[in-house]
């Protein structure tokens, strides 16, 4: 979501131009991207959020899905070339999971076709074809769908999606994926005050983190028959995070450790949080390079492990809310470089 900010006071929310930028007071590290992807097909605001899949039997044959809320979700290689396009009209967070039997790869969408009532959308990603197949679509409540996150239980690996309503309900859907047609159900709704949408679950510790866009960053136990209380990790305060905080994503190490990354929207950067703690350790811009910088950015992806030889040590994309002249796109870079611009 664009946005508009005076520094310390008002938001503006859906302004047509763009917004001015509010400048952190802490130092920013600053890294450029290799790859952009082909721009979207759609000139409004319409490039959203990116997810990874890995091959592990051909890393650099790995694929990004991402999804173009004005009009379809697209497949992308390691190039940045678009290879396949599911059309749909609003699909706005996507996530995945390689779930293995029949579905192998299961790609999930917030579906927001329908503002007062909320589905969520199920693909089956043909790592071979390089391509999406619808497998379903679930309703899951009275509301319009924002944000969406997938869970895997390490313990008995049953799935779970996290589906962030506009007016910050949270609903936890138990998929089942063993019928010819996949079916969910709500088992349990938290709540934050105000407008959220990004969430990622850590599947190591069954952490979920979410962003409430004016407020910062929060986690909940994941556990279905937790409490849904929610702990507060890190504010927008105009430092760390410069409203809008928006996407969230994970750089797994160990059984607890690694990093947690947020889009801090407001001034084109990316907070940097270490696990389990979640103590800041840095933020970073995408600035202009061999391809042009990275602004306004919705959501973003990070997975680690072998991409080829052009991203040996993990991937990490982001939305860029401004590639003119051209449409909106996604941005490519490897993790070693996000690291070593911050000493990580």
């Amino acid at each position: 979501m664009r946005a508009a900010f005076v520094l310390g006071a008002l938001l503006l929310a859906g302004c047509a131009s763009t917004p001015p930028v509010v400048m952190s007071p802490l130092p920013t590290a600053s890294v450029t991207a290799s790859v952009e992807t082909d721009p979207v097909g759609t000139a409004d605001d319409a490039a959203d959020d990116p997810a990874i899949w890995r091959n592990a039997a051909d890393p650099a044959a790995s694929l990004v899905v991402a999804t173009d809320k004005q009009a379809a979700i697209h497949v992308y290689d390691l190039k940045g070339r678009r290879l396949h396009s599911a059309p749909s009209p609003r699909l706005n967070n996507v996530d995945l999971r390689d779930v293995g039997g029949g579905t192998g790869v299961l790609v999930a969408a917030s579906d927001r076709q329908d503002i007062a009532n909320a589905k969520m959308a199920l693909f089956r990603l043909d790592t071979a074809a390089r391509q999406l197949v619808p497998i379903g679509s679930i309703a899951v409540g009275a509301g319009e769908a924002y944000g969406m996150c997938l869970w895997q239980r390490a313990s008995d690996k049953a799935l779970f999606g996290f589906l962030v309503l506009k007016d910050g309900r949270i609903d936890q859907v138990a998929l089942d994926l063993s019928g010819p047609v996949p079916t969910g159900k709500v088992v349990r709704s938290m709540k934050l005050a105000t407008q959220s949408e990004g969430c990622v679950v850590d599947d190591r510790t069954g952490i979920l983190y979410v962003t409430e866009e004016d407020v910062g960053l929060w986690k909940f136990d994941a556990a279905p028959d937790a409490p849904v209380t929610a702990t507060a990790l890190a504010r927008a305060d105009g430092k760390e995070i410069v409203m809008d905080a928006e996407g969230v994503a994970l750089a797994p190490e160990g059984a607890d450790g690694g990093y947690l990354l947020v889009s801090s929207q407001g001034d084109n950067a990316y907070a940097v949080y270490r696990l389990p703690a979640v103590t800041y350790v840095g933020r970073f811009r995408i600035g202009d390079g061999a391809l042009d910088g990275v602004q306004e950015t919705d959501g973003i992806e990070l997975v680690l492990g072998d991409f080829g030889p052009a991203f040996p040590d993990g991937l990490f994309v982001a939305q860029d809310g401004d590639n003119r002249p051209q449409t909106q796109n996604f941005k490519y870079l490897g993790w070693a470089e996000i690291r070593k611009a911050l000493g990580l």
